[in-house]
């Protein structure tokens, strides 16, 4: 396995292993940018809003996500198995 594969792969597992909501947070907070986070959080918001039968336009109004952003999570809640999974 290369260095980024398994650099990756210790990275999901050090998520996986946090149990607490507030550490979460904190790791977060340490890991990502302000804007990183915010960027994920709109994804996932996307992603229920899309789950839920909303149109573009009200997501896009909603989450203030770019078009490009909302045409890969909608990619991904229709084809991937994340979303689906994790956002029931």
């Amino acid at each position: 396995m290369s260095n980024d594969k398994e650099s990756i792969k210790v990275l999901y597992e050090t998520i996986a292993n946090i149990t607490e909501a507030n550490d979460v947070e904190l790791f977060f907070g340490d890991l990502c940018t302000f804007k990183e986070i915010e960027a994920m959080a709109q994804r996932i918001k996307a992603a229920k809003m899309l789950m839920q039968g909303s149109t573009y336009e009200e997501i896009i109004k909603e989450t203030n996500i770019s078009s490009a952003t909302l045409s890969r999570v909608s990619k991904c809640v229709k084809y991937g198995e994340g979303y689906k999974k994790i956002l029931k």
